[in-house]
């Protein structure tokens, strides 16, 4: 089940709310956890199996981490718990990369080994493993409180809005939340705007510049204006998804009572990769720095090192979304520009020749990641040298439309002039007053027709789109 589809909004999530509004509060957990293992289940029932034994594992080593605080034994048993928890990790994710690799070597197919399966990957088990390995590591590093409530800590696992796709979450930053949280109709309103927002961003931008990617990235020795074309619009297309999903997660979460920190802040105004990683998948980037960049020594051992830590840190950041020789190129890339950026203070660059360097570095970076493998990665760079010729030949160009040619100079322009659109939203549709989430206002939708409005609209125009669009899943659902 995906948010952008008629069985969600118009089945799922209203019944959902129902429920759980109705729910006195202490039920309200059972009622999140029930919720989510639906939602979960709707892909694949059998796969909850190993959500579940997942989330008893983490929870189990968490007690026996608490009962043996301070001593040599919680150490054992945070390795323990964190090993089983990549062990899940690494068996899902990397095992037919590894068969595929050794069957390479030995000059014959999986089957030629004897290896007539193949393993599913399940949604969303890379978050899912993430937030276990964080809540274990936190309550070794007393940075939070092994809790003794299964369902809390089973609803926080499983929580719907973010269970497949992130962002990714801490439980120390939700225990409480867990324990004492208000619902009111003000922090409803915010939710449901934000959440037509995130909407409007997949369906209106994301899904209908997605075209014109596929075109390009499926195509023979693709030309210079179609390799071109083809990797801003995939650029666009994962910005717009990815955080208009995190929007979509930010608005259930706010429906339900929960404040979530924000995932994207306009990373396409960076002025320098360093920069562009503060505002790009933000839960990632600091859940990266918190239990591995830091771990490895970070920047406190020796300059040497401290680049090396760069490096390895994006390069596993790289694999993290998948065993592909793609994902690992791209880490790289963001690793060495990182490097080089912290030995000649390139980080710290505010120019305008900084922001044009710093997008042409992620488009190309965006490249790769896009690519099925480094051959087809290679064919689209040959491209974008000329190496293929100039123009779009005339039978693809004929199947790129006007209307997503016109969306994706829409995408582009919204992502260009984020700050100003900000700047103009808080005037008209934000109130200052209330709390913050993220590092933003909060919204307030009930108190301006014309925001109101403006919201109505890209929900009725997203849910047109619904009905006419095929379905499309999440990018980062294959993560």
């Amino acid at each position: 089940m995906v948010f952008s589809s008629e069985t969600f909004l118009f089945l799922f999530l209203p019944l959902f709310l129902v429920v759980y509004y109705l729910t006195p509060t202490r039920g309200k957990s059972l009622v999140i956890l029930f919720a989510s293992y639906l939602f979960y289940g709707w892909w694949r029932f059998d796969f909850l199996l190993l959500l579940f034994l997942t989330t008893l594992w983490a929870f189990g080593i968490g007690l026996l981490i608490r009962n043996n605080i301070g001593t040599q034994r919680a150490q054992l048993w945070c390795t323990i718990g964190v090993i089983g928890c990549l062990s899940v990790l690494g068996v899902f994710k990397y095992l037919n990369f590894f068969i595929d690799s050794l069957a390479e070597l030995a000059g014959t197919d999986a089957a030629g080994l004897g290896v007539h399966w193949r393993l599913i990957l399940p949604i969303g088990v890379s978050f899912y493993v993430f937030h276990s390995i964080s809540y274990l590591v936190d309550v070794t590093r007393r940075d939070a409180d092994a809790t003794l409530n299964f369902f809390d800590f089973a609803a926080f696992i499983a929580l719907f809005p973010q269970l497949v796709a992130g962002p990714i979450l801490r439980f120390k930053d939700l225990a409480d939340q867990f324990r004492h949280r208000t619902h009111s109709l003000q922090m409803f309103a915010d939710g449901t705007a934000l959440f037509i927002i995130g909407l409007g961003k997949k369906v209106i931008l994301a899904d209908s510049v997605a075209p014109i990617a596929d075109i390009a990235y499926s195509a023979p020795d693709p030309s210079f204006a179609l390799s071109w074309l083809g990797s801003i619009a995939y650029m666009m297309q994962l910005y717009f998804d990815f955080s208009g999903y995190s929007d979509m997660a930010m608005g259930l979460g706010l429906m339900m009572g929960f404040h979530f920190r924000a995932n994207f802040n306009m990373p396409y105004i960076s002025r320098s990769i360093t920069e562009f990683w503060r505002r790009w998948h933000i839960s990632l980037s600091v859940w990266l720095r918190d239990y591995l960049y830091i771990p490895l020594g970070g920047n406190r051992i020796s300059e040497g090192r401290t680049y090396v830590n760069l490096a390895l840190v994006m390069v596993l950041g790289g694999l993290w979304h998948g065993a592909n020789g793609t994902f690992l190129a791209w880490g790289i890339w963001h690793g060495a520009w990182l490097a080089l950026e912290r030995r000649t203070g390139w980080a710290n660059r505010t120019d305008l020749i900084g922001l044009f360097q710093t997008l042409i570095i992620v488009l190309i970076g965006w490249v790769a990641f896009r690519a099925e493998d480094m051959t087809q990665a290679m064919d689209v760079y040959a491209g974008m040298i000329g190496l293929h010729g100039l123009a779009i030949p005339l039978d693809l160009a004929l199947q790129i439309s006007s209307e997503s040619l016109m969306l994706l100079v829409l995408a582009m322009v919204v992502a260009a002039t984020e700050p100003q659109l900000n700047a103009l939203s808080r005037q008209m549709y934000f109130n200052p007053s209330q709390p913050q989430i993220g590092g933003a206002a909060t919204l307030t939708a009930a108190t301006s027709l014309l925001p109101t409005l403006i919201i109505s609209v890209i929900g009725v125009i997203s849910i047109m789109k619904l009905a006419e669009a095929s379905f499309s899943p999440f990018l980062y659902f294959q993560f």
